[in-house]
């Protein structure tokens, strides 16, 4: 999260001749003049790698009158949608960037007045402002300071969508109450135009009652489109416009940096086959209790790493690593958007029903755009299961910052040999893990993989 600076307003009446009043034996009696509190209304930093924002929503409209602590704007992160809230009382002046617009971190987003009569000057300084009118690849220079009676606050800061309320299902949802702007993700609204759905017919299930792409979805399914498919001809996936070219969402362009960056990191791959026969005798005892594979994985996961603290460790600098001191396991998970990894932070300590709970938490969120950044940024070591896919086996990539991924694949009957020379049928998964060399060794990988093993064929310890 960004930290806002605030800065005082001194009256323009000070002078060396009042800073020696101490000295005179009678009190200066002229009134302080505040001069007019214009403020710009700066795109926060929501995540420590967010170079630049993209406004999904405006809340407010100009001219409307703000409280402190209103939300005023919904502004798109590489992981996440977060409302921005305001610091001060006053009237939103002027928009500078709108819906869909891009703005670097710290660059004005737009304008607000103490008072109306203020607004007209607000307005002055919102057409003057160019900064904002186009995306920025970087975050802007500070600027050089301004006189201090006229020197712009920062006015906002990101609400934890932690904290909001669930939203309520009514007949009119509060993205459009009152007749204002649809407020619905960019990627809601493509849909929507694609299954010739109205907007304003939907309930929207995010942050603030906006509508998300599965609202569309889930009124499509309800047999509310507009038009069907023309008979005989191909079908093509809801929202996919056949050549042509979309850019990157902010999401996706997080995720390419970092794949690009895990480039630069010296990777190995170690495959290992586990039997799963009694771990899916567990799941299916427990599983009416809440109880997920994925929780199941990660325990036992995080189990395997008490034991082999190396497997948990990272390298940033190139010239050191550390033993983390908390195993996180994030797990990735496919969105709308992209690809984004919640975390189960110390998932060692808690035990799989509510691990299980938490996991269910961090997805809903996920797929909303509402997870925190300490809820996708702290993982220690990652997971990405496609076995629910029917994939065996695939290789991930290293997310930077980790030491080791691990790439699950589905479990699937096999024949094998058992012990006695007879053949045999036994559930089977094949694991592959890849791991930073420059810390991470491949007898250190086999190592971890065997207790790994041993852990998911005697699970007794994964319900305690």
């Amino acid at each position: 999260m960004a930290h806002l600076l605030q800065t005082p307003f001194i009256s323009s009446s000070s002078s060396p001749a009042l800073r020696r009043a101490p000295t005179l034996r009678r009190k200066a009696t002229a009134p302080l003049v505040v001069r007019a509190k214009i403020r710009e209304i700066f795109m926060p930093a929501l995540s420590s790698t967010m170079t630049e924002g993209k406004i999904v929503s405006w809340t407010k409209s100009e001219g409307d009158k703000l409280s402190k602590g209103d939300s005023v704007v919904v502004v798109e992160s590489d992981k996440a949608d977060m409302d921005v809230e305001t610091f001060y009382d006053g009237y939103l002046a002027a928009i500078v960037v709108e819906e869909g617009g891009v703005a670097a971190v710290g660059s004005p987003i737009a304008f607000l007045a103490e008072s109306e009569d203020e607004i007209p000057q607000a307005k002055s300084k919102a057409s003057s402002s160019s900064s904002a009118s186009a995306p920025a690849p970087a975050p802007a220079p500070a600027p050089a300071p301004a006189p201090v009676e006229s020197q712009p606050e920062k006015v906002a800061a990101p609400v934890s969508t932690a904290a909001a309320a669930a939203p309520v299902v009514a007949s009119s949802h509060p993205a459009s109450e009152g007749g204002k702007r649809i407020v619905a993700s960019p990627y809601a609204k493509k849909l929507a135009k694609e299954l010739k759905v109205e907007l304003g017919r939907i309930v929207g299930t995010g942050p603030m009652g906006r509508i998300v792409a599965k609202d569309v979805e889930a009124f499509a399914a309800a047999g509310n489109v507009a038009a069907a498919a023309a008979p005989g001809k191909s079908a093509v996936p809801a929202g996919v416009d056949l050549g042509s070219v979309v850019p990157f969402t902010t999401m996706q362009n997080a995720v390419s940096r970092n794949m690009v960056e895990s480039l630069a990191v010296p990777t190995f791959r170690v495959g290992y086959t586990i039997t799963t026969d009694a771990l899916d005798a567990l799941y299916k005892k427990i599983k009416l209790k809440g109880v997920t594979m994925t929780a199941l994985l990660a325990k036992a996961t995080a189990l395997a790493l008490i034991r082999h603290p190396v497997m948990n460790s990272s390298c940033r600098d190139g010239n050191s690593f550390t033993y983390n001191s908390s195993i996180n396991v994030a797990v990735a998970v496919a969105t709308d958007g992209g690809l984004i990894t919640p975390v189960l932070q110390d998932a060692d300590k808690i035990d799989v029903y509510s691990l299980s709970r938490k996991w269910k938490e961090l997805v809903d969120k996920a797929r909303a755009k509402q997870l925190q950044p300490h809820e996708y940024s702290t993982g220690t070591f990652t997971l990405s299961n496609l076995g629910m896919f029917g994939v065996d086996r695939f290789d991930a990539i290293l997310p930077p910052g980790t030491g080791a991924i691990m790439a699950v694949g589905a479990s699937q009957p096999t024949v094998v040999a058992t012990k006695d020379g007879r053949i045999g049928m036994k559930n089977q998964m094949q694991v592959n893990v890849t791991a930073d060399h420059r810390v991470i060794y491949g007898a250190d990988v086999a190592s971890f993989l065997q207790t790994l093993s041993k852990i998911i064929e005697d699970p007794k310890d994964l319900t305690f």
